[in-house]
């Protein structure tokens, strides 16, 4: 039976600065975040495609400014999370159409703003996102927008090669140019290749190289 490369493996837990790989793909949107403190009104809109790294972003800035973190579909107690002071809200367009959800945006942008800071991060701007609350509309689209490139070569290289050297594997000459030609554009399907690599080559007694890497994006389905 054919195997398929499982890409929504969950993503890694310690995104931190040290881990980051600065390249032209992510360099202005952390320069953005790193100035917060003097941010216009105290937020910002981070917009990135999925798999580009705008979650370790958002954890790197959390660190920094002792927010809390979550969900635009978790936010069932905005009286709660504005006394952190600082919130990242994550996904913010997915909650476009929930009204619920939307006015719990709404209510945490008020309670927090001016006097704190809040981030939110989606995979495209606001007017974008099909908000249905025209006063969060409005609210996030006053907001200054730094925007994440995907992944380019230099980022996905730097990533694949920390990811194979977590797992204490050294790749043949040429497998990581192989991967970047063949693999989805995302930092997600990095780590989803090298751990599906690392399984199928302890499962199999096989070498982690070329042939077993074939096998495996042979696999990928094309989405």
């Amino acid at each position: 039976m054919s195997r398929q490369l499982i890409l929504d493996l969950p993503p890694l837990e310690n995104f931190t600065r040290a881990g980051l790989i600065v390249t032209p793909a992510n360099r202005l949107a952390l320069a953005a975040l790193d100035g917060w403190q003097g941010w216009p009104g105290g937020k910002m809109v981070l917009a990135g495609p999925s798999g580009a790294g705008k979650t370790h972003l958002a954890r790197i800035w959390a660190a920094d400014s002792g927010a809390t973190v979550v969900s635009a579909t978790a936010l069932d107690d905005p009286d709660r999370l504005a006394r952190h002071g600082a919130v990242a809200v994550e996904d913010a367009d997915r909650i476009a159409g929930e009204p619920a959800a939307e006015r719990a945006l709404f209510h945490l942008h008020n309670l927090l703003l001016p006097a704190g800071r809040l981030l939110v991060t989606a995979a495209t701007p606001p007017r974008d996102w099909g908000l249905g609350l025209p006063d969060l509309l409005s609210r996030m689209q006053a907001a200054p927008l730094t925007r994440l490139e995907a992944p380019d070569d230099t980022l996905l290289h730097g990533v694949l090669t920390k990811l194979f050297s977590d797992r204490q594997i050294a790749p043949p000459p040429g497998l990581i140019s192989y991967l970047l030609t063949r693999m989805p554009r995302s930092i997600g399907a990095a780590r989803a290749v090298v751990a599906e690599l690392d399984a199928r080559a302890l499962a199999e007694g096989r070498t982690v190289g070329l042939r077993l890497a074939a096998e495996i994006l042979h696999d990928t389905p094309d989405d």
